[in-house]
């Protein structure tokens, strides 16, 4: 299927491992644009008070959105795509009722974790192809046991789109949290972690043991606050912290 795709996502590293998923997913790519904030986000898919798009340009049919962006919240994009024809998916860390739900309260199509694995969030994205809602496992699980899903939550990308229905809307809740001084050993475990290295490649490039790097990696979840890989990379770049 033709599918014209917007990634909104401001980590660079998560942008590029999100683009090779839309390009596995999907045979017939017809562009993929990237937007790092919500302004620009909205510009490119003439909504929430931006230009509207010129007649005959080409529409986007498929957003992935994240829900923390520099300039906001996702969320306020998926109101502002309120009546648009794209299918839009969340493309988050959290899996937490407080961010779930508001989501898709507000029209997501579909909720993914960026630390699913590439080929586990490829099949994902191409339920869309079959009218199926994507959903990571670890989500599908959690909305089973509020609510339960219709036979065609989602239809097709060239198909009038449908939402989802939550049964108790929740209120996002984004907390900064503190962090305690990691390491120089932590950081370059971290730096090579956010570069997407395994903890086996970590342990060769640095001259140590496996189990050693294991060890760092707790100490860096722990302080950061974190409890996966891919939210630590992008809570280093957010911070500055590698």
């Amino acid at each position: 299927m033709s599918v014209k795709v917007l990634i909104v996502e401001d980590n660079p590293v998560a942008r590029q491992f999100l683009t090779r998923v839309v390009r596995e997913s999907f045979s017939d790519v017809s562009g993929i644009g990237e937007a790092g904030d919500l302004e620009s986000a909205r510009r490119m898919l003439g909504v929430g008070g931006a230009a509207p798009l010129r007649d005959g340009a080409e529409r986007y049919k498929l957003v992935l959105v994240d829900l923390e962006l520099p300039d906001g919240n996702g969320l306020d994009l998926l109101k502002d795509l309120n009546g648009h024809p794209a299918t839009r998916i969340v493309t988050t860390l959290y899996s937490d009722d407080d961010h779930l739900f508001p989501a898709l309260q507000n029209g997501a199509d579909g909720y993914l974790l960026k630390e699913d694995r590439f080929e586990v969030l490829v099949e994902a994205l191409q339920k869309i192809v079959r009218g199926e809602p994507p959903l990571s496992p670890a989500i599908a699980r959690r909305m089973m046991s509020h609510f339960r899903l219709g036979e065609s939550q989602l239809m097709p990308l060239d198909a009038p789109r449908h939402e989802f229905k939550a049964s108790r809307p929740q209120a996002a809740v984004y907390a900064e949290p503190d962090h305690e001084r990691l390491t120089p050993r932590e950081t370059e475990v971290l730096t090579y972690l956010s570069k997407g290295f395994t903890i086996k490649e970590i342990a060769g490039l640095i001259g140590i043991k496996w189990f050693t790097v294991n060890d760092h990696i707790k100490a860096i979840y722990r302080k950061l606050n974190v409890s996966s890989r891919a939210e630590a990379a992008v809570l280093a770049s957010k911070q500055g912290l590698v």
